[in-house]
């Protein structure tokens, strides 16, 4: 029976994304917070959703954050890919708030916000506009133009079929190349975590990138590559938005794709070196680009340091960044003060901040 003044949690995690191993470590970490606290105000409960879109109760849903990846394995081979059932027979009635923790596709999108407003109860994170603004980085960097926020430059490309031929593939790979210099990343404009990112140093690895992001999204960005430090920034809050201290990534691969995201092999570096003057630009450019986006909750901004000129490019801005062992959001803010522990009780504060 929940004890009075305690808080009931939901956290919604898995999903029907590529990044479904993601987010259930991302879940395991949160959940462990939440048991970490001390004052134990907070009630949890799980709701994992399989990767054929099937959701979970409570007890099987937190065996998967307690147990390892058999357990959740072992779970998803039992059910078949049959009629998807939509939050039959769940018990939502005692949630309080709601932590989607939902990376990718569904996740991040609005999809998921959609839904949990329709319950009337808070949910920690962006809302509909702003996950869906900052999952598509079409429409991100549309409006980062629009007010003139420096990002590197860009080429946007919406196809019709999530396949073309060769005729096509080299057509587009020519208007690429007469708006962009080498090297140039591909992106899937609906995607996290770098997958169906490529980079291109000539036109035959531009349409291979093409081939590859067309297998996870019909739209399509081409962005020019710098020699750059890829710096970071946490951001929590709602009305007045908060700022972590600066981190950068150091990696061993020739740029930042999913392998380097989630290896241990990467140097994190909190602070950054760099000097007052950037640092300041940064967090101004993070907290610019979440109001510019309607983002709030919680949320990492990555931004590019061009190495010649410290010149500064806002990447774009993440609405549910990891909470992995090897994330940096959770890092950013441990460094910056807040214990994960911490942190995940500031942002059910926030989430009932109206």
């Amino acid at each position: 029976m929940q004890k009075k003044n305690q808080i009931c949690v939901g956290i919604i995690f898995g999903g029907m994304s590529n990044e479904h191993e993601v987010s259930i470590n991302s879940a395991k970490n949160i959940y462990k917070a939440f048991l970490k606290l001390k004052n134990k105000i907070f009630k949890i409960r799980s709701f994992y959703i399989n990767n054929y879109g099937i959701w979970f109760d409570n007890k099987i849903s937190e065996s998967i954050l307690t147990g390892d990846k058999k357990t959740h394995e072992k779970i998803n081979k039992s059910f078949t890919p049959k009629k998807t059932n939509f939050i039959e027979d769940l018990n939502f009635n005692e949630i309080d708030v709601w932590f989607p923790i939902i990376h990718g596709t569904n996740g991040e999108d609005g999809t998921i916000q959609g839904l949990l407003k329709l319950t009337q109860k808070p949910f920690i994170g962006s809302g509909v506009l702003g996950s869906a603004l900052g999952m598509d980085k079409i429409a991100m960097k549309l409006i980062f133009s629009h007010l003139k926020i420096p990002q590197v430059n860009y080429f946007p490309i919406q196809l019709q079929k999530l396949s073309c031929d060769n005729k096509n593939m080299e057509n587009l790979a020519n208007m690429i190349l007469e708006k962009l210099n080498f090297p140039i990343f591909i992106k899937p404009s609906n995607s996290g975590s770098s997958l169906g990112v490529s980079k291109a140093h000539n036109k035959q690895e531009i349409i291979k990138g093409l081939e590859e992001a067309l297998k996870i999204d019909l739209r399509i960005i081409a962005e020019e590559g710098h020699d750059i430090r890829e710096l970071e920034c946490g951001i929590i809050g709602k009305l007045n938005l908060e700022t972590s201290l600066i981190g950068e990534v150091k990696y061993g691969k020739e740029w930042y794709d999913y392998e380097s995201k989630y290896s241990m092999k990467n140097e994190i570096v909190i602070p950054a070196k760099i000097n007052r003057s950037i640092e300041n630009d940064l967090k101004e450019l993070a907290i610019k680009g979440c109001k510019a986006l309607n983002i709030d909750g919680f949320a990492r901004a990555d931004f590019f340091l061009e190495k010649k000129t410290n010149k500064i490019f806002l990447n774009e801005i993440n609405t549910i960044p990891g909470f992995t062992d090897k994330s940096m959001f959770p890092m950013l803010w441990k460094a910056s003060g807040l214990e994960i522990d911490q942190l995940v009780a500031k942002l059910v504060d926030i989430a009932f901040v109206t």
